[in-house]
């Protein structure tokens, strides 16, 4: 019975990543695409002038942030649904490898979507101090498209913390004394279940 009860429990873990990986990529992906893609031109005091993310540095480095954050998710995901059983060293390095890069990338990616919000903050209500006027009532189509990134990439990276933790779990199991000592969560399903 508990071995049922184990098994039954994995593969809803192993679905739960799935999707939130998946999420993850579409997230990310969207935000990237919202911000790389996002461009706007008017014309001020006589002068066109198109907005782009590459105007604003902090829009630029979350945009290429979020597209490699998106990659590398794809990337694990394909590695969970295909990925089979290793040695214990093998399993230990793909481990902390998930592990770190998966903390790594939330971090990034996170932090990116904070800077770059900090800098469109001055576009949305400008700096009086500084006489820099605000941007968005004059572009506003590109505002609310960066808006609409940054949302996607905040729900990037709170799913990305989140499969941190899942991470971390699988990395700190393969120390636990059961030995559980699997490369994924598939190979432990298909390891316990009865043939």
């Amino acid at each position: 019975m508990a071995a049922t009860t184990a098994a039954a429990a994995v593969p809803g873990v192993v679905r739960a990543e799935r999707l939130l990986r998946g999420g993850c990529v579409v997230m990310a992906a969207t935000a990237a695409l919202l911000l790389g893609f996002s461009a706007e031109t008017k014309t001020v005091l006589f002068v066109r002038k198109t907005a782009v993310a590459k105007d604003v540095q902090a829009l630029w480095v979350l945009t290429v942030a979020a597209a490699a954050a998106a990659g590398y998710h794809f990337a694990q995901l394909v590695r969970c649904m295909y990925c089979s059983s290793s040695g214990d060293a093998g399993a230990m390095a793909v481990a902390w490898t998930s592990f770190l890069l998966d903390k790594g990338c939330a971090y990034v990616v996170f932090a990116s979507t904070a800077a770059a919000l900090q800098a469109c903050m001055v576009g949305l209500i400008g700096v009086e101090a500084l006489q820099w006027s605000k941007l968005c009532n004059i572009y506003t189509r590109f505002c609310e498209q960066a808006a609409a990134g940054m949302l996607c990439s905040f729900l990037a990276a709170a799913g990305m913390a989140v499969l941190s933790a899942f991470s971390a779990r699988r990395l700190f199991r393969l120390y636990s004394p059961a030995g559980h000592r699997r490369s994924c969560p598939r190979a432990a399903v298909l390891a316990t279940s009865p043939h």
